[in-house]
């Protein structure tokens, strides 16, 4: 057992390294992360790298499980059963962020698309078999051919939409509700077919075959297990959230959240459904209750870690080997091409006849391309009974792959087309949005962080959704708020009934910050503290002053104004090929300039500022000698510029920047130096300090760092 499991830490180390560099490098080409973590999987699996013997293993990190069944299992148990917890985290994260409203107003388009997916591909499939093996349509090999290219692997198209954050839109919504009834009919097409194939081998009933009304009955049972637990946990889903918060701590109900879904996973497992199928009904359940968003942040750890696994050791169970004979490829790639359009036909079709336009359509038909990881399972299951042999096994694998890996840039191409893939805008009914502009970036962002607080003492769970985008999520009970600050503007949607609370609650928020704006301005001054701290000694990091780069540096600046200066520093910046926006950048630079200027003692300026103009941050630095007037703390004129700028959404050293660089400028041998510079590296390495300065201290007293906030 010790041996065991010390293989399986190794294998899990190496999946993690894996996956995460490959989906860097897939992301690189704008592919989706998803499809990276396919190929790190194949790369490293069994059939591949994995099976290198290495010093302790002779047969290789990743050896085969069991290649005596022909490759069915590619991987141990122990590997697979953190695959198996990986999906089905993945489906229950899926189901937390279904919006229920559309999924309902969707589930008779996801039925019928549904329905029409399994049925073009199970008759496109097993017509495939009949003409390449020349074999009559009731062939036991036939049939398993269009069974398994009934099956659709949500998992991965689950993934893709939430990459692009599409799993609320109305064809995310329809994809997923229609993946689940895919898996429904799946289940009970796979039951028929073995039924099937009983009866024409002559042991359906001597030897516990099924016969016509078992297989009704297994349809039966299938279709009642599922809605039925899809009814109770709607029905019960507030009784269950009320439930859960007995626990008070957002991480004890959150994963109590998560057991919920795996014991409902065991159970539809155990009755002969799918498991992800029980885990996508927990989430669902839960979507709508007022916890749900603080469960995807506290099972956001465990998701990151957990499903790039499922994904990898997906790849693994693609045998490299099987793919190389001319009869495999050629099968396999007419196989994949009928699976692909039966999809795309079969799902896009029905949903050209419920109102969706082309581009979305053609979405919802990619969306229901992937097979995956249940391919692989029914594919398993043919091999172990004998149905199939190792060469179709391998046209199976080739499709599997195929399908997996084209649906991820297929999917996110149609997913880019501008436009609603509806006919008719999907509006929700009875919603209603407050606006309101405060001028600022930086005061909206107060009234937010205002607002989210009284928020949270009214007892609602506030949740940031997507820092990037300034989307954050407040529910209680039955309230929900959805808030958005872009720029200056704050905006919140309500039901219409709540929007009366939201005004009052904004009001309040900014009669509060008010009151503090001016307390604030008789208790401080900023004049008076940023000439306290200027004689302040500083920490010097050089990590952070390896900011400054000698291609932006200019010993000769031309202007001869203050904003002469700025814009000369700010189009430097631009002239280097740097990812900025002039105009934006300037007028944030500007902007800082009259809230007070940055002009510091001994001729030094340190213009700045935060701004979505710019990618990253970016240094500059300019020299002019003769000086120019900047409004600096002695009165003296400024003759040394080292300007800033960084992104506003993204975490940089630019306070601790300002800071460096105030510590290292109090010597007043490098002021000089810098001044004196020859050279752009010569300035830039006095500047990140790695050479000493040549001139010895002059009388002049040391200067500090300004208050640049």
């Amino acid at each position: 057992m010790t041996e065991t499991m010390t293989l399986l830490v190794l294998q899990v180390g190496l999946i993690l390294f894996a996956v995460r560099l490959g989906g860097r490098l897939v992301k690189l080409a704008g592919v989706p992360p998803v499809l990276g973590e396919l190929l790190a999987g194949v790369a490293i699996g069994p059939y591949a790298l994995g099976s290198i013997a290495l010093p302790g293993f002779p047969r290789g990190i990743f050896p085969p499980a069991l290649e005596a069944s022909g490759g069915a299992m590619a991987v141990g148990p122990e590997l697979y059963g953190l695959a198996v917890i990986a999906s089905i985290i993945l489906l229950f994260a899926s189901g937390l962020e279904t919006d229920l409203a559309l999924f309902l107003r969707y589930s008779l388009a996801g039925g019928i698309i549904g329905l029409g997916g399994v049925i073009f591909s199970f008759a496109l499939g097993a017509l495939t078999g009949t003409v390449i093996l020349n074999v009559p349509f009731a062939d036991p090999r036939c049939l398993f051919l269009g069974i398994l290219s009934t099956a659709t692997s949500v998992g991965i198209t689950a993934r893709i939409l939430r990459d692009h954050k599409k799993m609320d839109s109305p064809e995310g919504v329809t994809i997923l509700a229609a993946a689940v009834f895919d898996d429904v009919l799946g289940i009970i097409a796979l039951a028929v077919v073995l039924g099937i194939v009983a009866v024409l081998t002559g042991h359906a009933n001597a030897e516990g075959g099924l016969s016509v009304y078992g297989i009704l009955a297994i349809a039966g049972k299938a279709f009642g297990i599922w809605l039925g637990f899809t009814a109770l946990g709607l029905i019960f889903s507030t009784p269950l959230g009320k439930f859960l918060k007995l626990f008070k701590s957002s991480f004890d109900f959150s994963i109590l959240a998560l057991g919920i879904a795996l014991i409902l996973a065991g159970i539809f497992e155990k009755q002969g459904l799918a498991m992800i199928i029980g885990a996508y009904v927990a989430g669902l359940s839960l979507s709508k209750t007022d916890i749900a968003a603080v469960i995807q942040e506290k099972i956001r750890g465990l998701y990151d870690f957990f499903v790039p696994i499922f994904f990898a050791v997906m790849g693994m169970m693609v045998d490299l080997r099987e793919l190389f004979s001319p009869p495999v490829l050629i099968f396999g790639a007419v196989y994949s091409l009928t699976a692909i359009l039966a999809k795309v036909a079969g799902g896009g079709g029905p949903a050209l006849l419920l109102g969706f336009k082309l581009r979305g359509a053609l979405r919802i038909g990619a969306g229901m391309v992937p097979r995956g990881e249940v391919a692989l399972i029914i594919a398993g299951i043919g091999l172990s009974s004998g149905i199939l042999d190792k060469q179709l096994f391998g046209v199976i694998i080739l499709m599997t792959l195929v399908t997996t890996l084209a649906a991820p840039p297929i999917l996110s191409a149609f997913l880019r087309i501008p436009g609603p893939g509806t006919r008719k805008p999907v509006k929700d009914e009875g919603n209603a949005q407050g606006t309101w502009d405060f001028g600022s970036g930086e005061i909206a962002g107060l009234v937010m962080d205002t607002l989210q607080r009284d928020l949270k003492a009214e007892g609602f769970y506030v949740q940031i959704m997507d820092i990037d985008e300034g989307l954050s999520q407040a529910r209680k009970d039955d309230v929900a708020l959805s808030i958005c600050q872009t720029e200056n503007i704050v905006t919140i949607e309500s039901a219409t009934q709540d929007l009366p609370f939201v005004k009052t609650a904004v009001y309040e928020a900014i009669l509060r910050l008010h009151d503090s704006i001016q307390r604030l301005k008789k208790s401080a001054d900023p004049q008076a503290m940023k000439k306290e701290i200027s004689g302040l000694e500083g920490r010097v990091q050089e990590d952070v002053l390896s900011l400054i780069r000698p291609e932006l540096i200019r010993l000769d600046l031309r202007g001869e104004t203050k904003e002469d200066v700025l814009v000369e520093m700010v189009d430097l910046m631009a002239a280097e090929g740097k990812p900025i926006n002039r105009d934006e950048t300037l007028e944030a630079i500007f902007q800082r300039e009259k809230t007070m200027s940055t002009g510091m003692e001994h001729g030094i300026a340190l213009p700045h500022a935060k701004t979505d103009g710019t990618g990253e941050i970016q240094v500059a630095v300019g020299i002019k000698k003769t000086g120019i007037d900047f409004g600096s703390l002695d009165g003296e004129k400024s003759r040394l510029f080292i300007m800033i700028v960084s992104p506003k959404k993204t975490s940089g050293p630019h306070v601790q920047f300002l800071a460096a660089i105030g510590a290292v400028l109090q010597d007043p041998r490098i002021r000089d130096g810098v001044l004196a510079a020859k050279t752009t590296e010569e300035a830039a390495a006095l500047l990140r300090g790695t050479v000493k300065p040549r001139q010895p201290a002059g009388p002049q007293q040391p200067a500090g760092p300004a208050d640049f906030f």
